[in-house]
């Protein structure tokens, strides 16, 4: 029979989750701001061996725990089938962890029958730790947290991460809107704006070119911390999921209606 998403079963696989990213924090730590070969893949990324050994960990750790699970990691791939799939990003940033700067993180998310139900985001270069389970709560180093209240956009504060695909499209000319009418605009990228978001810290991020594996975990840590989190379109993530609206409610469905058919028509 085959498991079912009780809160006992999330938090017995949350702290799984934990343990996993912990056993890739101490190899990753090893690494960083050491002497290391930088390999550069087909699609022109960086990958190091940081980056292979700390996903090799991670999927130890889970398939130690769950061996029936399938796992889609940044490194190996998709291995395995049913309705368990962990999705595993061993070092998002490695741009920033060759470079010797701290903005990247171990992301791993749970998704079951195609929703996600957990997410643990770990950033081992400045020891932030945070994590949630679906119906349990948000936490950040074992504080529980929450978004801001919902707020004008003009007192609110936006971050953006990568915006290549935006940036070639019409609603390019909606961003520029929000900027001029937001309180402070940022773009602090990764996994920081999304910490940052899920404590209170700032009020809308914008992305338009990412990987589900770069934010499953997150989306589930701003849910649970009260925020929403959708593709620029709205829509509920999937493994194909390239873009993110995330925010406190209001400041989401005003982004959401603003962006409508930002891509513009199709040729």
């Amino acid at each position: 029979m085959s498991q079912q998403p009780t809160a006992e079963f999330l938090d017995s696989a949350l702290e799984v989750a934990r343990q996993a990213a912990r056993a890739a924090a101490e190899i990753i730590n090893a690494y960083y701001r050491g002497q290391f070969e930088v390999i550069t893949k087909a699609d022109a990324s960086p990958v190091t061996r940081a980056d292979v050994e700390s996903e090799q960990a991670i999927r130890k750790v889970l398939l130690a725990a769950y061996p029936d699970h399938a796992i889609y990691g940044e490194e190996e791939g998709h291995h395995g089938s049913g309705d368990w799939l962990w999705l595993v990003d061993p070092i998002d940033g490695t741009k920033s962890f060759v470079r010797g700067y701290p903005m990247f993180s171990t992301q791993i998310a749970l998704m079951h029958r195609g929703e996600l139900v957990l997410g643990v985001s770990s950033a081992p270069a400045v020891g932030e730790l945070a994590w949630a389970r679906k119906g349990g709560g948000a936490y950040l180093d074992g504080v529980p947290i929450r978004v801001e209240a919902a707020q004008p956009l003009e007192i609110s504060a936006i971050s953006f991460g990568n915006l290549k695909t935006l940036a070639a499209a019409p609603g390019w000319q909606t961003l520029a809107g929000f900027v001029r009418r937001a309180s402070r605009t940022r773009g602090y990228g990764d996994y920081y704006h999304y910490h940052l978001l899920a404590r209170g810290g700032i009020d809308l991020v914008i992305e338009s070119d990412v990987n589900i594996l770069d934010i499953a975990a997150l989306a589930v840590i701003v849910r649970e911390a009260g925020g929403v989190f959708s593709d620029l379109d709205g829509a509920e993530l999937s493994l194909a999921t390239t873009t993110v609206l995330a925010g406190n409610a209001d400041l989401h469905a005003e982004a959401r209606s603003a962006f409508a058919g930002w891509r513009g028509a199709t040729p």
